[in-house]
């Protein structure tokens, strides 16, 4: 197989894995508002359900990846599956606690998804979307643990961010897809230039 055809399967694999985590992130956005009035066993599960999301997808994500990168993205990943486990621990004190957890979370995510974006730009472009989401996610991260101090915090916050991960990564697989067909069509002009001579 050549270079060519390795990078055009990963960007394939890794269009469809942002594609999928966009979508599922929304979905879980959009269950979470509908619920988040209280910390409920339902509610508790589903603060468990998104971090693992994530981890499975970066895990995914991370098998396509080599180096550095692959690295961070497991790293991220294990980030993720803490994540997975104390929001359940936390949803048994006060929602205080879970904004705590998601913050901090969030905070390190971000930060792991700036430098992946970084890292893996000559495979997939600059990535400004990854690289502004990452940013949002560390602002997000450093608002929750402040939030998580006051009087009256919101659990409907974390549906937000997740509104909002999720449109950004659905937009991420967009602008990669259209990627992939300029680079097709511009490989299928070569070889007709080449039949051509």
């Amino acid at each position: 197989m050549s270079t060519t055809e390795t990078t055009s399967s990963q960007e394939k694999r890794t269009l469809r894995i942002f594609l999928t985590r966009g979508l599922a992130a929304i979905i879980w956005a959009a269950v979470f508002a509908a619920r988040a009035d209280s910390l409920t066993l339902g509610v508790g599960v589903l603060l468990v359900l998104y971090p693992l999301i994530d981890a499975v997808a970066t895990l995914i994500d991370a098998r396509n990846q080599r180096g550095f990168p692959r690295r961070l993205l497991l790293a991220n990943a294990a980030v993720s599956t803490v994540a997975a486990v104390l929001p359940s621990v936390a949803a048994t004190g006060s929602i205080a606690d879970v904004l705590a957890v998601f913050g901090g979370w969030a905070l390190v995510s971000g930060a792991a998804q700036l430098a992946t974006a970084i890292r893996r730009q000559a495979l997939l472009g600059k990535q400004w979307l990854m690289r502004i989401a990452g940013v949002g996610s560390i602002v997000i991260g450093v608002a929750y643990l402040i939030v998580s101090t006051g009087s009256d915090p919101k659990l409907n916050n974390l549906a937000i961010y997740a509104a909002s991960g999720g449109i950004d990564f659905v937009i991420q697989a967009g602008l990669l897809a259209r990627r992939r067909r300029r680079t097709v069509k511009a490989q299928h002009g070569d070889k007709t230039l080449v039949h051509q001579n």
